[in-house]
């Protein structure tokens, strides 16, 4: 049902428009910097930032200054922040065992930000593709994906990651059963406040390549991911995925890509009513920077108005690289 209106000229929307005070008034939502989660990505080392060429103004940085990276996002009010680590190739095996081994890349990142950054939640990757000789989130034999055996893997790496003091655990991986044996496996192991954010609607999508640069899992990466990421024409299949994560024990869900599946994200708002949030994906990142350095859009505005869109579209949060020039931005608003 639409708003009931008095016709033309009793009704004038250009009246609450007219001013910039007006339209401050009348606006329906707003994007704070507490909407915002700052993926990051770590590599080994010391005193290290290296550039990831297909995005940016992006870098992966050594440990050291991830530290540095997330006190600086808590000074700017930015709640969380989600680790992605870029695992030397020959840590990469099969059995993906790199993993759930307690002092690996992204625990060790963990452990050094929940020590000197302890009021920044600290969200991680659970998947197994940083790990994987072959690329994939899952197990594969014989160029298939196992299910129910990533699931058992998946969930010895929640619990080291939990163990190392992550705040949020984002399991991104799509496999069937994820979210239930996670959400057991970390109540037995007294865990039970450590929250999950789910990747419940993760299409397969054009839009991760520079992600899978950042990490270096271009090269790795055997085939597609379409046996278990969703079919891009697929909404209510989307919905179900949702359904189905939140009875399995899902605090939070989130939808991926973020723009092109803007759709999605209200219907899944509108639908469940639970925390909802969406990742704006490196590939949505790259466009906007990339014509901004171009000179074909300004950046600034396009940035806003792209993160505006997620909150219009029912978001309660999103994580975006923009977060800490967003942060900035609003900062002075």
């Amino acid at each position: 049902m639409l708003p009931a209106s008095a016709p033309f000229p009793l009704a004038r929307f250009r009246r609450t428009r007219r001013t910039a005070a007006l339209r401050d008034l009348t606006q329906e939502v707003r994007l704070s910097v507490k909407d915002l989660i700052w993926p990051v990505f770590v590599r080994d080392g010391a005193n290290l930032r290296e550039p990831v060429a297909s995005m940016p103004g992006v870098e992966r940085l050594s440990v050291d200054l991830v530290v540095e990276a997330a006190a600086k996002a808590a000074d700017l009010g930015i709640p969380a922040i989600c680790l992605f680590p870029y695992t030397d190739p020959a840590k990469k095996t099969a059995d993906c065992r790199e993993a759930w081994n307690p002092e690996n890349l992204a625990n060790r990142a963990i452990r050094a930000i929940k020590a000197q950054v302890p009021e920044i939640a600290v969200m991680t990757d659970v998947a197994l593709d940083p790990y994987n000789a072959h690329g994939h989130d899952g197990l594969v034999v014989d160029g298939v994906i196992l299910n129910d055996e990533t699931v058992e893997a998946l969930v010895k790496m929640a619990l080291v990651q939990a163990e190392a003091g992550a705040d949020i655990l984002g399991p991104s991986d799509m496999m069937d059963g994820r979210i239930l044996a996670m959400r057991q496996a970390l109540e037995g192991a007294g865990h039970k406040d450590v929250s999950i954010l789910s990747y419940a609607a993760k299409y397969a999508s054009a839009f991760y390549g520079p992600f899978r640069d950042a990490v270096g899992a271009t090269g790795a990466l055997k085939g597609d991911k379409k046996t278990y990421q969703m079919n891009p024409a697929n909404r209510d299949e989307a919905l179900r995925l949702v359904a189905r994560d939140l009875a399995e024990g899902a605090d939070m869900v989130m939808v991926k890509p973020g723009m092109p599946y803007l759709d999605i994200c209200a219907a899944v708002k509108q639908t469940f009513g639970a925390p909802t949030f969406a990742y704006q994906v490196s590939g949505e990142y790259a466009m906007i920077r990339g014509a901004a350095l171009n000179g074909w859009i300004d950046g600034e505005k396009a940035m806003l108005e792209s993160l505006l869109a997620f909150k219009r579209a029912g978001c309660d949060g999103i994580l975006t690289y923009f977060a800490p020039e967003v942060a900035r931005l609003l900062r002075h608003q």
